[in-house]
């Protein structure tokens, strides 16, 4: 590794303690009417609306609340699919239901204990996690790079987002600019809780 990206992944990790630390310190309540605000926006974009198959993370108590989109996902008659991580570092998707039973991983990260899977491709939106982003794309994960590498086929697309990758953070997690590796997916948008949103219209 060079000196260039030494320094790149130094900052990167003292984003990604910044951006955890900034997220948990808004306290239970102000993040719960954050999650509200960002869940309406998404499921009332163009976007959301038109899409069939609805990719979405299970969350921590710290990290933006996205069962509220779920739920809307389900009313609105989507199917709904969350992120199982596998052995090879990919992640597979499995559907999610009212009555998928539920598990906590190895990482303290809640997923589908089982359900039908899906292929990434056939994805229509894909709800991403987010410790820390900028206004072009950028995001700083948990470092674990498991939505990069199985979403490496978007890698150099500039049009033709499918799936999107709808990054979900609140506003005070932004930076002013990440320098992003070569391997990263950049997202076709970040929501977050201000009128305020990063990269491509979400409407």
């Amino acid at each position: 590794m060079s000196s260039a990206d030494s320094d790149n992944q130094q900052l990167q990790n003292r984003f990604r303690v910044a951006g955890r630390l900034a997220r948990t310190n808004l306290g239970e309540h102000q993040r719960y009417i954050a999650s509200e605000k960002i869940a309406q926006k998404i499921t009332q974009s163009s976007w959301f609306q038109r899409a069939a198959f609805v990719a979405c993370y299970l969350s921590t108590p710290d990290e933006v609340d996205t069962w509220s989109i779920i739920e809307r996902a389900w009313r609105m008659k989507k199917r709904v699919f969350a992120p199982v991580l596998e052995k090879n570092d990919v992640m597979q998707f499995c559907e999610l239901t009212a009555d998928t039973d539920i598990l906590v991983n190895q990482y303290g990260i809640a997923e589908p204990l089982d359900g039908e899977t899906v292929a990434p491709r056939m994805l229509d939106i894909v709800i991403t996690p987010v410790v820390a982003y900028d206004n072009a794309g950028h995001r700083v994960g948990m470092g674990g790079g498991y939505f990069d590498r199985t979403f490496s086929f978007l890698r150099g697309r500039k049009h033709f987002f499918h799936p999107k990758l709808i990054g979900v953070a609140f506003a005070c997690q932004e930076v002013e600019e990440i320098t992003p590796n070569p391997w990263d997916i950049p997202l076709f948008a970040t929501v977050n809780d201000t009128n305020h949103d990063t990269n491509q219209d979400i409407s």
